[in-house]
């Protein structure tokens, strides 16, 4: 009889367990990033009454008889399945969409977290609600992430100036009509900058000259009507092609006159392997140039591999950084420290940090975040079979405590 009633007393725990883990599921249901658990139950060593017998010639085997001496906490099992989506509009909320962790350290310890609701501490750092620092890899002077390097501290500097750039390269690409009369001018223009960020207009003239396939170019500034390129020769073949200049169809460089561009201190090289001549209309674009004038931070955008692109005044948009992931062989052997953050334990392998879409890492979203994956049908559910078992192992003990009565009771 007393089996029956520490049996029960097992029982009581376990249910207690369950409804402490449901109780948990259901408080975090607005936990950004939460898993909810599940708890797994087995029973425990059991009491052989009879042991079993083998066949024998002259009689048949039996089996053991055996009684079980209760229940109790198998584990509790993590639910990585993926939470729902909830669009912030916030540029510094990310969301993972597949597998794979945030990096984070909190003082000298590395954390990981679906949670990706981050913002910028007094450093112009990311940092997590706990104070925890995102991590990943920063870019060099020249916008170059090298992922092959350990991950730091990731930061977004706001206000960062960026130096003028001079323009050395063009192009102008498209098609100029096969029609066309002699001395009939189709223009095109782009911006260009010199070593001091100035801006300088500078303007494409296509000219149909008196020889076949045959066009003159002129090149000229705005500032001053300088002429910059003059009657620099292109040719087409009879199929549309160009053919001078000849691959890898470059004019010859120019450097402006000194006197009208006082800050320009190197040749232009400009490209015309995007140009042909087929029937119909002229359409003359002038891709923009490289250069750009002196420029100030403003914005950011997240890539789907975390790669953050800085959007600065004077147009340019250059990598700051990219956000670190990391994937475990066995995320379920993660210990939860708290804040909605894992630390790895003895069980749940090496973190292998990378960047997101690749090595089994999902990719990322900007401006969204991943909401708890509790199901609230599924824990009242579980609310009714934990106190359904509560109550039915309480009764056990009381069934018990009976019976022990009436035989205290069998003296009288």
């Amino acid at each position: 009889m007393l089996r029956s009633m520490f049996s029960a007393i097992s029982g009581l725990r376990a249910h207690q367990t369950k409804m402490d883990v449901t109780g948990n599921n259901i408080a975090n249901v607005n936990t950004v990033g939460f898993k909810g658990s599940q708890t797994v139950f087995q029973d425990t060593l059991s009491q052989i009454i009879r042991a079993g017998g083998t066949p024998a010639a002259d009689r048949g085997g039996t089996n053991p008889a055996q009684v079980g001496l209760g229940v109790k906490v198998a584990a509790t099992t993590t639910n990585w399945t993926q939470g729902a989506t909830q669009n912030t509009g916030r540029s510094t909320d990310f969301m993972i969409e597949g597998d794979g962790f945030f990096v984070t350290r909190a003082g000298n310890e590395e954390l990981y977290t679906r949670a990706g609701s981050f913002d910028f501490d007094g450093e112009g750092k990311l940092v997590a609600p706990n104070g925890a620092i995102l991590q990943g890899w920063m870019a060099d002077a020249n916008g170059v992430v090298n992922t092959n390097g350990p991950a730091g501290d990731l930061s977004v500097p706001y206000g960062q100036v960026v130096s003028p750039k001079q323009t050395t390269t063009g192009s102008v690409e498209g098609n100029l009509p096969a029609g066309a009369v002699t001395g009939t001018t189709f223009q095109t223009n782009a911006v260009m900058y010199d070593s001091q960020g100035v801006a300088q207009k500078v303007f494409y003239n296509f000219t149909k000259a008196a020889a076949a396939d045959t066009w003159t170019l002129d090149i000229q500034a705005e500032k001053g009507n300088t002429a910059l390129v003059t009657g620099a020769s292109v040719v087409f073949n009879s199929s549309g092609v160009m053919t001078t200049p000849a691959a890898p169809g470059n004019l010859t460089p120019f450097v402006p006159p000194a006197a009208t561009f006082p800050g320009w201190t190197g040749p232009v090289t400009i490209n015309l392997s995007g140009m042909s001549q087929f029937g119909g209309a002229a359409n003359l674009v002038a891709p923009e140039p490289n250069g750009y004038a002196l420029g100030s931070l403003q914005s950011f955008q997240l890539g789907n591999d975390g790669t953050i692109t800085g959007v600065y005044s004077n147009g340019l948009m250059q990598p700051l950084g990219k956000l670190a992931l990391a994937s475990f062989n066995n995320p379920s052997g993660l210990e939860k420290s708290g804040s909605t953050s894992f630390r790895v334990g003895v069980n749940s392998g090496v973190a292998m940090v990378g960047v997101a879409g690749s090595g089994g890492r999902g990719e990322l979203v900007s401006g969204a975040l991943e909401m708890s994956n509790v199901d609230l049908a599924e824990e009242f559910t579980g609310l009714i079979v934990a106190q359904r078992g509560f109550q039915a192992n309480s009764r056990v003990i009381t069934s018990s405590d009976e019976i022990l009565q009436d035989l205290v009771n069998l003296k009288r």
